[in-house]
């Protein structure tokens, strides 16, 4: 016997499902990136901001890995039903067209794999380098006047590194861009789908990924520019 048909099979098993779980994970990575760029933001604040800002954060002991969890699992569901949606593209349409067209499609759309590994393995990098301090060991031992974790030091010594801003810069453009594509494609698989709405709705979705872009980018482009610098106190080692 054959698979199940379409039918029959559980309804996060079908297109329609797969498509609604990586819009509500979608929604969720959203949510999470634009807390973490106003956490970030704070840089501008100076020293004392960021730090407390981050005891605070690791104060929360339990709740804080409850939400990491819930992080991890919004990304593999994301990337699983990506993949997923993307094999049964492939398997509908196994002979190309012989000329393309892209008279709706944007640029952020066409590239929405490539983007979106590209973003992955920046990630692969982020996590190391500012949240394990694997590639950096030697932040762990930053400390601020009152004895906290000197995370906004931290961040300035990194970004001090002109290879590593313009990294981080590179990675946090393709996010932007993707993401422009995927709130739009986000609100579609949620049912919003009049002609008005998707006409308000990609423009948002475009403003929305470059703002979270420059957002991002600032923080780097201000190290690099001197605007944030090094505590004038000194470090403590």
């Amino acid at each position: 016997m054959g698979s199940l048909s379409t039918k029959h099979r559980p309804y996060f098993w079908t297109s329609t499902g797969k498509k609604f779980l990586m819009a509500v994970s979608g929604l969720a990575l959203v949510g999470f990136i634009v807390g973490h760029l106003i956490g970030n933001l704070q840089m501008f604040l100076g020293q004392e901001a960021v730090n407390r800002y981050a005891a605070f954060l690791k104060s929360t002991g339990e709740l804080l890995w409850v939400a990491r969890l819930g992080l991890i699992a919004m990304v593999l569901t994301h990337i699983v039903t990506a993949v997923s949606l993307a094999l049964e593209n492939a398997a509908a349409r196994p002979v190309g067209y012989a000329a393309k067209t892209y008279k709706e499609a944007t640029y952020a759309s066409r590239t929405m794999k490539v983007s979106g590994l590209i973003v992955l393995a920046f990630l692969g990098y982020h996590l190391p380098h500012f949240t394990l301090l694997v590639t950096h060991p030697e932040y762990h031992h930053l400390l601020d006047d009152r004895g906290r974790h000197d995370v906004y030091s931290m961040v300035v010594m990194g970004f001090q590194v002109p290879w590593i801003s313009g990294f981080y810069i590179f990675g946090t453009f393709l996010l932007g861009m993707h993401l422009t594509h995927g709130i739009y494609s986000m609100f579609q698989s949620l049912g919003f789908q009049t002609i008005i709405l998707r006409k308000r709705i990609r423009p948002a979705a475009i403003a929305a990924g470059w703002l979270l872009f420059l957002g991002f980018a600032s923080i780097p482009l201000g190290v690099l520019a001197g605007l944030i610098q090094l505590p004038s106190g000194g470090l403590v080692p």
